[in-house]
């Protein structure tokens, strides 16, 4: 089996250093550098399709431009590269959902994924006008996706649940194919979820034995509903002809964080309610002024390589996805394959700027992972049979 790579529209904006934001903070001021315009995330959709990613992850929230219409305006300027459109169940109805994942489906050639975020921020659902609190939250998210799926298997629904209620609930036309959908959550009202409606369970860059343990308690779960799912992790890169290089340009991000800025998001985050938030958080332990003094000697990030070639920095600044695989190709694909032999099976990555990191990614770790069998690029057509030449007699 061929492992899958997608890759990230930073639709809250790109730089050459990190962007921060998200999880009820806002996004920092380098993500005014690149605006994220449909031209922009037009040029990373091409480069990812061209380098071989199946798909591109959009976030969502209050911190970045919203997933659906962007990515329905960015692939039309795009051929083959599918869109993770995340989006929040709570904000639209089931019926209107599965209307419009079919249309998407229908306009793009079958192009669409979806990752439901169900909300580990009461303050930012409230804005939103979701006053659920939330473990409600993840139930009403089941009820969501047991109406959706139906939906797009052809049946008419009718549903009085606890949160969601439809009556003769049908599709005009379904979507074909039906879009996968893709979830994370490390609360145990996140994995019954998972356990029962979604198709990929996706988990933060932790330290492959966290993420071990993460894949064992859903495999469990899933295995009790009669379901088997598929794993995939959400990472950062930096990648480069040789670890030096690698480690040098994680020091010149960390470098450019401003000490306030980190105070006021490891403020905010620890406010978080997400437990996946929290274990992003535990990682590195904001842990700042002694990072910024090795880095500035010159030496590897105190505190913040968390497992060989894994690296928390990110998380100082952003929320969410805080990790990043850091090292020569060869040692990024060495990560990966460690990864993938504890199940996971796709991997959803980003870097700064998106654009070259897809480079340096594309043509420095694919090769390598592809002379080891583990991946072929989905998108290339077969050699063409070698011409026949006539005997001459």
């Amino acid at each position: 089996m061929s492992l899958t790579f997608h890759w990230f529209l930073p639709t809250n904006g790109d730089s050459r250093h990190v962007v921060g934001g998200g999880h009820g903070t806002p996004a920092t001021a380098s993500g005014r550098d690149r605006p994220p315009t449909v031209a922009y995330l037009s040029q990373i959709a091409r480069a990812a399709e061209d380098l071989g990613f199946v798909g591109a992850l959009t976030p969502t929230g209050a911190w970045c431009e919203d997933a659906w219409l962007t990515t329905a305006m960015v692939s039309q300027q795009s051929e083959r590269l599918k869109f993770l459109v995340a989006f929040r169940p709570g904000f639209v109805s089931p019926t209107l959902a599965a209307q419009m994942a079919s249309t998407f489906q229908r306009q793009t050639g079958g192009r669409l994924l979806l990752n439901a975020v169900t909300g580990g921020e009461s303050q930012e659902q409230r804005a939103y006008g979701d006053f659920l609190d939330k473990d409600a939250r993840y139930r009403r998210t089941g009820e969501f996706l047991q109406i959706v799926r139906e939906l797009w298997e052809g049946k008419t629904v009718d549903l009085a649940g606890e949160h969601l209620q439809v009556e003769d609930a049908r599709l005009a036309r379904v979507p074909d194919p039906a879009p996968e959908i893709y979830f994370g959550g490390s609360s145990p009202a996140a994995g019954e979820v998972a356990a029962q409606y979604v198709d990929v369970y996706l988990t933060w860059g932790e330290p492959p034995a966290q993420v071990a343990e993460k894949i064992a308690w859903i495999r469990g779960l899933a295995a009790k509903q009669g379901r088997t799912l598929r794993f995939g992790i959400r990472l950062h890169v930096i990648t480069r002809d040789t670890s030096e290089q690698a480690w040098a340009e994680a020091h010149r991000l960390l470098d450019g964080f401003d000490p306030e800025t980190v105070k006021s998001v490891q403020a905010g985050l620890a406010r978080s309610e997400s437990e996946g938030q929290q274990r992003m958080l535990a990682l590195h332990g904001g842990a700042l002024p002694q990072a910024l003094d090795s880095a500035r000697a010159g030496g590897t990030p105190t505190g913040l390589e968390i497992h060989p070639n894994l690296w928390a920095g990110i998380g100082l600044v952003r929320g969410g996805a805080g990790t990043a695989l850091v090292g020569s190709h060869e040692e990024v694909a060495e990560r990966i394959a460690e990864y993938h032999r504890l199940g996971i099976d796709e991997f959803v990555l980003s870097g700064y700027p998106h654009l070259e990191e897809a480079y340096w990614f594309g043509e420095g770790v694919l090769p390598r992972l592809a002379a080891q069998g583990l991946w072929r690029h989905p998108f290339a057509k077969p050699a063409a049979p070698a011409a026949q030449v006539p005997f001459a007699s």
